[in-house]
């Protein structure tokens, strides 16, 4: 897959996966996956090439059209549901993985959608995620550049109540995803599973 940030034409993230979740989802067993706010697919095509079947959310069809035709690309299968995270239900139990890579919300709504993805989580089943902090705004490579779109950790371990937090960091690091994502960022990251009782 060469290192994170392959850049297609069209695809403004690049089509490689997050470096985290595809460091993090190596160790996980195939299940049913769902990736939040996934944009145009790079992050949900590398998990069906692990074997996962993954259903691909986001509000954008032409994201999604992306996503399927880079599904077709590499030769994997995908199910797509376009959908505003304000109405989507996330049925509890549903799942065995949940993708959110740069899915920056309002706070009330991303307080919600975090409630809902460990919901929707089977027992010992994972959450992925990596998301901008404050700090971001500082260095401006990408994420937005707004600060109530930004979140610290300790909010974090708040809204994800119901996991055990196998880690939850706070660092800095190089990325190069695509155009949009490029350079020295502050970032955390978190892997999460839900409590088997």
């Amino acid at each position: 897959m060469g290192a994170s940030g392959g850049s297609s034409p069209g695809l403004p993230g690049g089509d490689a996966p997050n470096d985290f979740l595809r460091e993090q989802s190596l160790g996980l067993p195939p299940g049913d996956a769902l990736c939040l706010a996934e944009g145009e697919g790079r992050n949900g095509v590398f998990l069906a090439e692990l074997g996962h079947r993954v259903t691909v959310q986001d509000i954008s069809p032409v994201g999604l059209a992306k996503a399927e035709a880079l599904a077709r690309q590499r030769g994997v299968t995908i199910t797509t549901r376009c959908t505003d995270l304000h109405h989507d239900t996330l049925a509890a139990g549903s799942t065995d993985l949940v993708v959110a890579i740069w899915m920056h919300l309002p706070p009330a709504l991303r307080a919600e959608v975090h409630h809902k993805a460990v919901q929707a989580l089977r027992p010992g089943g994972h959450l992925i995620l990596e998301a901008y902090t404050p700090r971001q705004l500082a260095l401006g490579t990408g994420g937005p550049p707004v600060l109530e779109l930004l979140i610290e950790p300790d909010v974090l371990r708040q809204e994800l109540e119901g996991l055990d937090f196998l880690i939850l960091e706070e660092t800095r690091r190089m990325i190069r995803e695509g155009s949009h994502h490029h350079g020295e960022s502050a970032v955390v990251r978190l892997l999460g599973r839900r409590s088997m009782g």
